[in-house]
């Protein structure tokens, strides 16, 4: 009886694990824009980008962008992909390739 007790419980921890979603960032919209890459700060874990315009824009490093940030340096080219929020806003890059010169 104990062994069904165990196996049961256990069926049901694993469908809980299962069930949970794992942490996304699917919650608002994402946009893609290319920038050169002005600095990056890996303390604080935010780069700073130059658009088109010429504009600087700081911006936190989320997921998977923050170990993609590491093998870059100021001038460098890249196409980054920001996260926004349900409202729009903008939430952080979350994607960063670096592009040909």
């Amino acid at each position: 009886m104990k062994k069904l007790g165990t196996v049961v419980s256990a069926l049901v921890i694993a469908a809980l694990v299962f069930m949970v979603p794992a942490p996304s960032f699917a919650k608002g919209k994402t946009h893609d824009m290319t920038a050169e890459v002005v600095s990056i700060d890996e303390k604080a874990k935010t780069i700073t980008l130059k658009d088109d315009k010429g504009e600087n824009h700081t911006a936190p490093l989320m997921g998977a962008a923050v170990g993609e940030a590491k093998a870059l340096k100021a001038g460098d080219k890249v196409n980054v992909t920001c996260q926004d929020n349900e409202k729009g806003d903008h939430e952080g890059v979350t994607a960063i390739k670096k592009t040909a010169a």
